[in-house]
C-alpha cells in the first residue's frame, strides 16, 4: 500500500518534517485523531495543528490575515481563525486552527492525498521532541503503522505566528 492510501485509510505515521519528527494521521479521520491523542497522552482539550494539503485549502477554510507566501512552505505554524467555528472541532476546539506547510518530501504525499494531516511532535506530552528516529520512545514506535526515517533533522520546532506576530514557545 502506498503512502497516500495509508494516509487516506487512517494509519498513524511518524514522519520527518523540515524541523523535527512528527506524529500524524488524516485529520478528517476522527478515530485516528483520537488514537493519536491517546498515544501522546495529551490533554483532550489541547488543540492539534494540521499540515494543509494546499494554500487553496487554507484559503477555503481559514481566515487568512497574513501573507502566506512569507511563511509557507517553511518552518512556521500559522494560527488562523476558522471560517466555520465547528470546522475540525475534534482537532482544535474553538475558533482557531494551527496550520503549516513544511518544506519536506513527506508534504508531497499529503498534497496527493488532498486531506489535512495532523502534525504534532512525536513524543509523550511534556517530553522532548525528536530529531532522529533513534530518539523516539519505543512505545510510541510500537503503536504507529508507518515510520518514515529522514535521517537527523535540524532540531527546532516550527515557529508560531498569530495575528502576524511571532509567538515564543
Amino acid at each position: 500500500m502506498d503512502v497516500v492510501k495509508k494516509i487516506l485509510s487512517g494509519k498513524l505515521f511518524i514522519y520527518p518534517t523540515d524541523t523535527i519528527y512528527g506524529l500524524g494521521c488524516n485529520a478528517l479521520d476522527v478515530p485516528a485523531v483520537q488514537k493519536l491523542k491517546d498515544l501522546k497522552r495529551r490533554d483532550k482539550n489541547k488543540p492539534l495543528s494540521v499540515i494543509a494539503p494546499s494554500i487553496k485549502w487554507i484559503e477555503e477554510n481559514l481566515i487568512v490575515d497574513v501573507d502566506l507566501s512569507k511563511y509557507l512552505p517553511g518552518q512556521y505554524t500559522l494560527i488562523l481563525r476558522k471560517k466555520k467555528r465547528n470546522f475540525l472541532n475534534h482537532v482544535a476546539k474553538g475558533d482557531t486552527l494551527g496550520v503549516r506547510i513544511p518544506n519536506c518530501d513527506f508534504f508531497k504525499s499529503i498534497q496527493l492525498a488532498k486531506v489535512p494531516f495532523i502534525t504534532t511532535s512525536v513524543n509523550l506530552s511534556g517530553e522532548s521532541f525528536a530529531v532522529s528516529t533513534s530518539l523516539i520512545d519505543e512505545f510510541i514506535k510500537s503503536q504507529v503503522d508507518e515510520i518514515i526515517d529522514g535521517g537527523v533533522l535540524n532540531g527546532r520546532p516550527s515557529t508560531l505566528i498569530f495575528n502576524g506576530k511571532e509567538i515564543k514557545r
